[in-house]
């Protein structure tokens, strides 16, 4: 089993214990942070949903975020983040909501960021915790897995 699904298991079983659950809004990884929860058995009992939050267009459709929500917020920041965070658990009435945005590669993002660069946040019950990473790498298909490798570990962290 690799090292996502390892992740992806652990939090699986915190949330199950917790009777808990968790809802994802993630951009750069593409869908590897939902696809390795739900390829875990009884995913039900802990995954609502959430979405591929990769454009503007996409971010106001499916979680309902605004340009004015937006006003002095760039994509692929803490604060991005943790609006994605907040908002896809409020929209699947989640304990918890996790969120990734960042710039995967191999080139970096219009914002100056570097590839590499991925902002990862968790809130729920009465806490929000979000940390930015840096892979110095320009290897897309290595960013994407190390980005929701690291969703995993501060979902991990602040939940278990």
């Amino acid at each position: 089993m690799d090292a996502l699904h390892v992740s992806a298991s652990a939090l699986a079983a915190c949330l199950k214990a917790k009777r808990q659950r968790i809802a994802v809004a993630e951009s750069s990884t593409g869908g590897l942070i939902a696809a390795a929860l739900l390829a875990e058995p009884g995913a039900s009992a802990y995954f609502l949903g959430g979405g591929v939050i990769y454009t503007a267009q996409a971010r106001e459709a499916l979680l309902g975020i605004t340009p004015a929500d937006m006003a002095g917020m760039r994509s692929a920041s803490e604060a991005y983040a943790l609006l994605l965070a907040r908002r896809v658990r409020e929209k699947h009435g989640a304990d918890w909501g996790l969120a990734e945005a960042g710039a995967a590669g191999p080139t970096g993002n219009r914002y100056g960021d570097a590839a590499g660069h991925s902002c990862i946040a968790v809130v729920g019950p009465g806490i929000e915790r979000v940390i930015t990473l840096e892979t110095g790498s320009a290897d897309r298909r290595a960013n994407m897995r190390r980005f929701a490798q690291g969703a995993f570990g501060l979902a991990i962290k602040t939940i278990g």
